[in-house]
């Protein structure tokens, strides 16, 4: 008996992975079609079939909250894909029934043994597509992952990015702080002895910091913040897509206080750090110059170990190579 169609299935059209239209993915040809499968997915109140995929690893971006926020191409790798390596299964899954999708789940996390990568490897190698997600937003940003991208880099094997939801882009955008230039660290250490060592590290940056932090934390690691790089802007984005979706603007020092009286927020945190003023970092290069230009004198001459400093301090070079005649000749520079 013929299987009764899709209800409600859009008229069939070309795939572009199949046709090799510019979408990115390789195109399916007979000799890299692979073990690819039929899948099924459901958005609109429509339900679409989609076309074997061609054999790789997909690194998937989905949803950071708000679930209409997934691409139709993330849906339709996610459909025909052979298998989905999910951080978490369980939130995965909570995705996939949202869309109608079926595809078999396998757990790939920062705890999985080489084992499973190999395994993972071993069945792209058979010409199966295989996706790769989070529990949020972009693979391989403060997530498990790379490991397995390694490898199959290592292998030769097809890797190919789909591109979506990320939280610190979605932060940036919104923090109305300089986006031309910016640095994400991730999460700073949970120890404020280490955390103020690698703040200090970051000071001299020159552009937006982008940090992870848990909500427990966030009060202690704003007041370190606020200790080691003084009164810069900065911004706090809570649950960002998410029905309680917040975002505290305020100096570091404002932020600090106003967390440590209202204690731990609830839910995912990304903090924006802006520049210091540009007088706050003349101060503090002034601040270092002698010691970097002792530094340099050990082991170079005085117009290269100027040239260096200058380069690392974004001071004047003129300026430098002033200080360091002054401090060869053994005088302070300042006409005593």
């Amino acid at each position: 008996m013929a299987k009764s169609p899709i209800p409600n299935r859009p008229a069939a059209t070309p795939d572009p992975a199949r046709t090799g239209a510019a979408t990115g993915d390789v195109p399916v040809t007979a000799a890299s079609r692979g073990t690819g499968r039929h899948g099924v997915f459901t958005a609109f109140g429509l339900a679409a079939e989609t076309q074997p995929l061609s054999p790789g690893l997909y690194v998937v971006a989905t949803p950071i909250g708000n679930l209409e926020d997934i691409s139709l191409r993330a849906l339709r790798i996610l459909a025909a894909a052979n298998a989905i390596l999910a951080e978490d299964t369980r939130i995965t899954r909570r995705l996939l029934a949202h869309y109608g999708i079926t595809t078999p789940l396998v757990a790939y996390h920062e705890h999985s043994a080489e084992a499973v990568r190999t395994r993972m490897v071993a069945r792209l190698q058979a010409g199966e597509a295989l996706a790769l997600v989070s529990d949020a937003g972009t693979p391989l940003v403060s997530d498990p992952g790379y490991k397995l991208v390694q490898a199959a880099i290592a292998e030769g094997l097809p890797v190919t990015p789909i591109p979506g939801p990320s939280s610190v882009l979605t932060a940036l955008v919104v923090s109305g702080l300089p986006s031309d230039r910016f640095f994400f660290e991730g999460f700073l250490p949970s120890k404020s002895g280490a955390r103020c060592n690698r703040l200090a590290a970051l000071a001299t940056i020159p552009g937006t910091l982008m940090l992870f932090e848990s909500a427990q934390r966030l009060p202690a690691m704003l007041a370190d913040a606020a200790q080691m790089l003084g009164p810069r802007p900065a911004v706090v984005a809570r649950e960002l897509t998410k029905m309680f979706e917040t975002v505290r603007r305020g100096s570091l020092a404002e932020l600090a206080e106003q967390f440590a009286e209202e204690g731990p927020p609830r839910g995912e945190i990304v903090v924006l750090i802006g520049e210091a003023a540009e007088e706050d970092r003349r101060a503090d290069a002034m601040g270092d110059l002698d010691t970097a230009l002792g530094d340099a004198l050990a082991s170079h001459s005085v117009k290269d170990a100027s040239a260096i400093v200058a380069a690392r301090l974004g001071l004047p070079k003129r300026e430098v190579y002033a200080r360091a005649i002054a401090l060869a000749r053994g005088t302070s520079g300042d006409g005593a």
